[in-house]
């Protein structure tokens, strides 16, 4: 594995940082380099350096973000939908910010589409349409249920300030998935 130089590392996550910072606090489209450049406080060539511009920059974040989400799902991938969840559910927690605005954004819908389409792909191979509880159901309607309930529940944890532990919420949806799939 390279070495990673420890300047840029902390460029990239100070960059990375301050674009969540400023997604927060304002629309993505008037979100500038030189916004970004000042409260990463790196030159605006660090970020060029690195990035295309800021559409580049955003998915990087959210590519690392979900590439993060689908090592869980394999590390976890063996375990009851209960203890599945409950990594999932700390990841989210720890990176608060980042979800609370891609879920809250309008600049942001990229990243809507592709956590959904990432679901999809993780819950496709625990469907089984063709025995039990779910036999005959449209294995692309059960898919969409399961997904979109997913992502709502995760979006309402989050935009209503997490009020309950990732414990609870590993516990909970667990639960109701072992009920549907």
């Amino acid at each position: 594995m390279p070495k990673v130089d420890r300047r840029i590392a902390k460029s990239q996550e100070a960059i990375k940082k301050a674009l969540i910072e400023l997604m927060s606090e304002k629309n993505f489209d008037d979100i500038t380099i030189q916004d970004i450049s000042d409260h990463a406080n790196v030159s605006r060539g660090t970020i060029y350096l690195h990035y295309v511009d800021k559409y580049d920059l955003l998915d990087k974040l959210i590519e690392e973000h979900i590439n993060e989400m689908r090592e869980i799902c394999e590390a976890t991938s063996a375990a009851e939908y209960t203890d599945a969840n409950l990594p999932w559910f700390e990841y989210l927690k720890s990176h608060y910010l980042f979800f609370s605005t891609m879920l809250a954004s309008k600049g942001a819908p990229s990243f809507r589409r592709q956590f959904h389409e990432f679901l999809i792909e993780e819950f496709k191979e625990e469907v089984d349409t063709s025995q039990g509880k779910n036999h005959k159901l449209n294995e692309d309607v059960l898919l969409q249920f399961i997904v979109t309930s997913y992502v709502g529940i995760v979006e309402w944890w989050i935009t209503n300030g997490m009020l309950y532990p990732p414990k609870v919420m590993a516990e909970q949806v667990g639960i109701l998935l072992e009920r549907n799939l």
